[in-house]
């Protein structure tokens, strides 16, 4: 269990916040513990009060940008909003190398904003040390640690006393020499704040010196395995741990030690760690995965059946014997998924798919074919229902028979509304009705679509159709949309009363460290966790697991945390968390420079890199849009220039949005073409072109031979029609009409 939090601060605001939005957050809050019913007058005042804070509304500008309106706030507002404005114009000083302007702003601030009270007095030892105050700034280290013991900002003042010399500022490195003895003050970090990332770092180093297999690094390589997930030599920890000290772990740092070897993707030995840990569903389906994954599947074999044999009803049993059906021969396999389909009806649909691939494999079609049958009539809303519909609907399509493609479509659409592949039905169910001169059956189609499934690729194709003005494949390059970012900050599910402020006033880093000393369960998080982790990631610039960490929470199984995530999935924030806006200065900057649509350009560098500018592809691609460095080479010839680095973004950016659109003049401007291009090369679309035969670009779509190219055609488009329902108003209205 999550540990529990004694100031929970209940969500605020986002700019704009309509009066909807405002009883969403109510009601999201009812389902988290950071709100209780005679919280709720109180609550909703604080939303309406925060979406109308001036200082907030700053939030996401930079530093040159406020300063001028920080420093009147300042003067001219009392309480809350003008400790805010304080702080944040205080801390751009410091930030900004004019330390002396920061001082005045700082002088007993710790007073009166109580939240970041800590903070106050780390800022303005901060300040004090690069004026050249030291002894000062020492002074208000140990006032900090004294007067506030429990307050994340001591850690790092913890840090700073015990650096070899004190007061340095709050980014100071590590010394690369460690000493052998701690100094007290960092003693006491790793004591207070064990899972602060400054005391991980310190006692992986600590460590790291020490001689192998000397029992003082047992207890420092524990905190990292438990703590220090995001280190960057994080495994290298773990492989120590597991090979000097196996005798001395307990179950439960096995545990600790599968889990880190799952989440760094290093399966194989997160299933020997599983195996020791505390049996429980999980850690046994992942042992018998992780061997799996690992290549041993006898063992594999054995853990499932362990796993059966200790928890034969929980739901992660359902999901390791459909594994186990993979390993087995086609005797044993039928009789497991046959179990399958008696015990678990949620997961027998799945199960009959694996049934009736194996009986037409043993040439048995005619068992095949009641399989689907079963799978039709007794699980019609199933996943496997609608895969079977939509392949039988495709296939007549494709055979002309139109009819016969809708009477498989509709009930595909009717039974299952809300399943992924309604999507792609009902697309097609409108394009179909077309054929059969069904104008009025196509647009309510269409329309469906757009209604319920508002994030798929085929609602923008759909929206086309109902004639939007969106930008079609020949003329999104040129659609210039309106674009409205959001003026403050998205409000967080859940955490202190400091993290919440510190991430509403945009101290990205502070509030990541903050969060690392209250999210103490990461291998169990609630849903509003889970997506308070992902959003402070993206804070930081961890857009990659950021973006993850909010779009798994659709992994969800539990009927509650279906509830809270359905819930959290219908608010802008979601949505523009999976879809955010980094490095939109730069993106925007280059695409109105190439005259190409500044959607379509950050649809496609999410696509490529999910906005990690270090990220280099297993083939070399490197940066934002993923530039091969040949490719790089040739377009510095093109455009004379010769001193550049694809690892820096606004080198990247600009090579690649010439790229684009060079590709785009390939292609005459047709965007589909061009994205196309992008990915599988210009040699491969123009053969394509040539030689299939399409009567739209839908059809050529879906007849593109690299599976790749095709899922990456519809996810730059995807992301681009994401990108236009969520910052274009006019885009965002209609959608909302329907």
């Amino acid at each position: 269990m999550l540990k529990t939090l004694k100031n929970k601060w209940p969500i605020i605001a986002l700019a704009g916040v309509s009066a909807l939005s405002i009883v969403f957050v109510v009601t999201f809050l009812k389902t988290t513990d950071a709100f209780k019913p005679s919280e709720q007058v109180e609550t909703e005042s604080i939303i309406k009060a925060a979406a109308n804070s001036p200082v907030l509304s700053l939030a996401n500008q930079s530093a040159a940008q406020r300063e001028a309106a920080l420093g009147d706030l300042a003067q001219r507002l009392s309480g809350l909003e003008g400790d805010r404005a304080r702080y944040m114009l205080a801390t751009d000083y410091i930030n900004q190398d004019q330390s002396d302007k920061a001082l005045p702003l700082l002088e007993g601030l710790e007073g009166s904003y109580k939240d970041l009270a800590g903070y106050v007095l780390l800022r303005r030892a901060q300040a004090q040390s690069a004026i050249g105050q030291s002894e000062a700034a020492i002074a208000t280290l140990n006032q900090l640690t004294q007067s506030y013991p429990d307050s994340t900002a001591t850690a790092e003042a913890l840090y700073k006393l015990g650096l070899p010399t004190a007061g340095l500022p709050a980014n100071s490195a590590l010394p690369d020499s460690q000493p052998v003895a701690l100094p007290d003050a960092w003693a006491q970090l790793l004591q207070a704040f064990p899972s602060h990332p400054l005391s991980v770092n310190i006692a992986f180093r600590q460590a790291a010196s020490l001689k192998p297999n000397d029992d003082a690094a047992l207890p420092l390589l524990r905190q990292v395995a438990y703590h220090g997930l995001e280190h960057p030599q994080y495994t290298q920890a773990l492989n120590r741990l597991t090979s000097q000290y196996s005798s001395a772990l307990t179950p439960e740092d096995w545990e600790a030690i599968g889990f880190g070897y799952w989440e760094t993707q290093n399966y194989a030995q997160a299933g020997e760690a599983y195996i020791k840990a505390p049996g429980s569903p999980r850690t046994q389906y992942r042992a018998a995965r992780g061997k799996e994954r690992g290549g041993k599947g006898r063992e594999a074999v054995r853990v499932y059946q362990l796993l059966d044999k200790t928890f034969p009803e929980h739901p992660e049993t359902a999901s390791g014997l459909l594994n186990l059906a993979d390993l087995q021969d086609d005797a044993a396999a039928i009789a497991t998924l046959d179990s399958i389909i008696e015990r678990f009806p949620d997961r027998a649909a799945d199960a009959l798919v694996k049934r009736a691939e194996i009986l037409d494999e043993l040439k048995s079609p005619d068992s095949a074919k009641q399989a689907s049958a079963s799978i039709l009539s007794q699980y019609p809303a199933s996943a496997a229902a609608a895969n079977i519909r939509l392949k039988q609907a495709n296939a007549n399509a494709k055979n002309g028979d139109y009819t016969a493609a809708i009477s498989w479509a509709r009930p595909l659409v009717d039974a299952a509304p809300q399943d992924a592949l309604a999507a792609e039905a009902g697309f097609w169910l409108g394009k179909w009705s077309l054929r059969q001169n069904q104008p009025d059956e196509a647009r309510k189609a269409f329309e469906q679509v757009v209604r319920n499934h508002p994030e798929s690729y085929y609602s923008w194709r759909s929206a086309i159709y109902l004639d939007w003005n969106v930008g079609n494949f020949d003329t999104v390059r040129s659609f210039q949309p309106e674009l409205a970012l959001p003026a403050r900050r998205t409000p967080l599910p859940t955490g202190s009363f400091a993290l919440q402020e510190l991430y509403l006033i945009g101290h990205n880093q502070t509030a990541w460290q903050q969060w690392q000393t209250e999210f103490i369960d990461q291998k169990q998080p609630s849903v509003s966790e889970q997506f308070t982790d992902g959003l402070l990631r993206l804070g930081v610039g961890d857009n990659l697991d950021g973006i993850f960490m909010v779009s798994s929470l659709s992994w969800r199984e539990l009927p509650e945390e279906i509830a809270e995530y359905e819930a959290l999935r219908q608010t802008p924030a979601f949505w523009q968390a999976i879809y955010p806006f980094p490095y939109a200065d730069l993106i925007l900057g280059w695409a109105e420079e190439r005259q190409l649509n500044p959607m379509l350009v950050t649809a496609l560098v999410r696509q490529e890199s999910r906005f990690q500018a270090n990220i280099r592809s297993v083939v070399g691609a490197v940066g934002l849009m993923q530039v091969m460095p040949e490719t790089g080479a040739w377009i510095s010839d093109q455009i004379a220039e010769e001193n550049y680095s694809l690892s820096q973004p606004a080198d990247n950016v600009k090579f690649g949005t010439w790229y684009l659109d060079f590709t785009h003049r390939q292609y005459g401007d047709n965007s589909l073409f061009a994205v196309a291009s992008y990915n599988a090369g210009p040699g491969a679309v123009s053969a394509w072109i040539e030689e299939k035969e399409f009567a739209n670009a839908d059809e050529f779509v879906e007849q593109i031979p690299y599976p790749e190219t095709k899922g990456y055609v519809e996810s730059v488009f995807g992301g681009y029609w994401n990108y236009l329902r969520l910052y274009d108003p006019a885009i965002a209205a209609k959608i909302n009409a329907l």
